[in-house]
């Protein structure tokens, strides 16, 4: 009887809104994703999806409160690169452990870094940063959106990879470190091209190069960091949906299959190719995959860094 009541429940999943959980504030890069998926993922589940904002603790209180979640399918999350491969190993203790109490549902999208810089630095090329770099240690200003973002490891593998002598600033968010960048009370950012494509093509701020493996279609024209002068640099960003472990395979399956749907919609292929970040997709298993391959990455740039957050 309790199989056949179990089976009954699984078949109707789901019969009620799902809480979609965003580690961040609202107006994040990851909070734009989030509410593209709120309104696509109805039309193929038939429930509304309700976003709900938990930014604070290095992005450990939205992730835990998905991980502690009954795993039932209506407590989801965006596991953004930050939480699931950076902050893990920069928190001195997570109230939670990824691999063992959290189930990754599907990639969502992946994407760039900009490298720009302030409009009044003497520069226009990585090559001439880094020289300026090397020739003014410790006097540039690297803004970040938080300790422990990408912006954050991103140039700290900047500065191992070119021996250069940058200060990392963290800041409560990517507006206020873009806004002084532009007003050049700090010189230098990594920084979502999500968050900062709008500034960059106005050319408030100045744009170097991008993060990732091969240029962005957004900006075709801006060499990867990699081509303009630092071999082997690769610092991508991504963000996927999670869920609490445990969850029934069935449950995981309409999950994985909605998400994919919904990231192939016009308006979310649309909305992504203004900025640069490309719709993923696939299944869990992917997704659980690049976890562990960029947490074994940043782990050791953390380390080498020193960087830690309390």
């Amino acid at each position: 009887m309790a199989a056949l009541l179990a089976g009954g429940a699984l078949a109707q999943y789901p019969d009620k809104p799902i809480r979609l959980v965003v580690p961040q504030a609202p107006g994040s890069a990851t909070d734009t994703v989030a509410r593209l998926l709120a309104a696509e993922m109805p039309k193929s589940l038939g429930v509304q999806v309700i976003v709900d904002n938990r930014p604070g603790g290095a992005l450990t209180i939205g992730i835990d409160m998905v991980a502690k979640a009954p795993p039932d399918g209506y407590t989801i999350g965006m596991g953004p690169v930050g939480a699931m491969a950076i902050t893990r190993h920069m928190v001195a203790k997570l109230p939670y452990d990824i691999e063992r109490d959290l189930q990754p549902v599907a990639l969502v999208t992946r994407g760039h870094l900009l490298l720009a810089v302030s409009p009044s630095l003497p520069v226009s090329t990585v090559q001439e940063l880094v020289a300026y770099a090397k020739r003014n240690p410790g006097k540039l200003l690297n803004a970040s959106s938080s300790n422990g973002s990408p912006g954050h490891v991103g140039g700290e593998l900047f500065k191992t990879m070119t021996a250069t002598e940058i200060v990392h600033v963290p800041y409560k968010g990517g507006a206020m470190a873009i806004n002084d960048l532009i007003a050049g009370h700090v010189q230098v950012i990594w920084e979502s091209l999500n968050s900062i494509a709008t500034q960059a093509r106005s050319g408030k701020v100045k744009a170097l190069a991008v993060s990732g493996a091969r240029r962005s279609p957004a900006f075709p024209d801006l060499p990867t960091i990699a081509e303009a002068g630092v071999p082997g640099y690769e610092a991508g960003t991504w963000t996927g949906v999670i869920a609490p472990a445990g969850l029934p395979q069935a449950v995981l399956d309409r999950l994985n299959a909605s998400v994919n749907a919904a990231i192939r919609s016009p308006p979310f292929v649309q909305r992504f190719a203004s900025i640069g970040d490309e719709p993923a997709g696939g299944t869990p298993e992917d997704f659980a995959d690049l976890i562990r391959r960029d947490s074994a990455k940043w782990a050791d740039v953390v380390r080498r860094s020193g960087a830690k957050i309390d």
